[in-house]
């Protein structure tokens, strides 16, 4: 029988990736994001271990520890924490409660499952079913969006990395990817002969597999990696469009799609690099060739061999952007070792790949959705992200002191002098990043 381990965080998304990690390496896990929560399983199906995050909603993990130990005088203890860093409080928990780990976020995951298995071994068991069966973009299938699309801007810079970790930044001129123009039917490609079927939707499948609803979860998501420094993959789905994000170390790296409008050859359409005329000659001479639409557009001379690493990178970065704009759909989140394959490697930090994204992709109803004018706002106690690593205009930092729950946002509103939705933008990527809350 797999030993039981309790594990407690207040971000959903985090307790949801390490409980599937957890499981995957041969444990029962039983979840909580608040203590008193936390104590009530805990009652019910007594842990042979638990991790808990120090700082909890409703008390602070050294009481839900002490509560523990009440029941589990030598109950292994590991902590988590985002706000109690240094190095007295890691003295502290190793010599009252002998804690076996202290890991400050963003720390490594896997690091935290070798503390657990030096103290409770998991039980061995044969290797979890791949998630390939259960999430796929099949990218012989062009899917055509039947929805309405926005015009995306996007910075000419990016930094990407490549073969022997050498990392560059290129800049060019911003880029404005417009929406997709109907193109003929002949542009999307037909199944290849002897395709396996379908794979299950991403609501479907074995139980233990961490999937939802997607919901306004993505940055949560995105985070969630962030903090435990994971490998893997997030796929969404929404309809028959998929799109899955690869993270290497936490950090979003590489993206896949099957919206035809998301393609290379579309994208650089959509940018104006080409004109859809061109692409479309280029796709039937690379059909009937067998090669790649790229390769044709650079013997061509519509596109500079120089050039593909800038336009693949700032496809990459359109994919994982365009996802803001979902508010629907479904999630599954699995552990693989893909995006280390990937050649071509964005180099982004989350904090501003959230920021970015809520701001050119939420819509000012969705925004209004998620806060109030009425709303009272203050700086986070255990924020995901520290302020330094985000990137502030300087009407935002001047705003940031003005928020310390005093004031409601319709207040802020008249402080900044923007236009309301950009203004809302901001305070709702600030509360995404975990740096505002809202005070009760």
């Amino acid at each position: 029988m797999a030993p039981r381990i309790l594990v407690v965080d207040d971000n959903q998304e985090l307790l949801s990736l390490l409980t599937q990690l957890f499981e995957e390496a041969g444990y029962e896990v039983v979840g909580a994001n608040r203590g008193k929560q936390a104590l009530e399983v805990a009652r019910a199906s007594p842990p042979a271990a638990a991790v808990l995050d120090i700082l909890l909603p409703d008390m602070m993990g050294y009481h839900l520890a002490d509560a523990l130990r009440k029941d589990n005088p030598s109950l292994p203890l590991l902590f988590i924490t985002g706000v109690f860093k240094g190095g007295k409080h890691a003295v502290e928990a190793r010599t009252k409660y002998q804690a076996a780990g202290y890991f400050e976020k963003p720390f490594e995951a896997q690091k935290l499952l070798e503390a657990m298995t030096k103290v409770l071994p998991p039980e061995k068991k044969a290797p979890a079913p791949s998630m390939q069966d259960a999430f796929e973009v099949e990218l012989d299938i062009d899917v055509e969006d039947e929805g309405p699309q926005d015009a995306m801007e996007l910075t000419g810079r990016i930094k990407v990395t490549g073969g022997g970790n050498i990392t560059a930044e290129i800049r060019g001129a911003n880029l404005t990817a417009s929406p997709m123009q109907k193109v003929p039917v002949t542009q999307v490609r037909p199944p290849t002969p002897g395709r396996p079927p379908d794979p299950l939707p991403v609501g479907a499948g074995a139980p233990g597999s961490r999937r939802g609803e997607l919901k306004d979860n993505l940055p949560s998501l995105l985070t969630a990696f962030y903090l435990s420094r994971e490998t893997g993959e997030l796929g969404v789905q929404k309809g028959k469009v998929k799109k899955v994000v690869y993270f290497e170390k936490g950090t979003p790296v590489f993206a896949l799609s099957n919206l035809l409008a998301d393609r290379f050859g579309q994208f650089l359409v959509r940018v104006g690099k080409i004109k859809p005329e061109q692409l479309q000659d280029a796709s039937a001479v690379a059909a009937q060739t067998n090669r790649r639409t790229g390769d044709v557009l650079v013997e061509r001379g519509l596109l500079k061999d120089t050039e593909r690493l800038y336009y693949v990178g700032q496809q990459v970065k359109a994919v994982i952007y365009s996802l803001f704009a979902w508010d629907e759909g479904t999630y599954v989140m699995s552990f693989k070792e893909k995006a280390s394959s990937e050649s071509i490697k964005l180099d982004v930090h989350p904090a501003n790949l959230i920021v970015r994204g809520i701001k050119k992709l939420y819509k000012p109803e969705r925004l209004r959705r998620l806060l109030q004018p009425e709303d009272r706002l203050i700086p986070a106690v255990a924020p995901a992200y520290q302020l330094n690593e985000v990137e502030l205009e300087r009407w935002e930092a001047e705003l940031l002191p003005k928020i310390d729950g005093n004031r409601t946002v319709a207040e802020l509103l008249a402080f900044a002098n923007r236009p309301e939705h950009v203004v809302y933008g901001f305070l709702v990527a600030m509360m995404s990043l975990g740096i505002l809350d809202k005070r009760s």
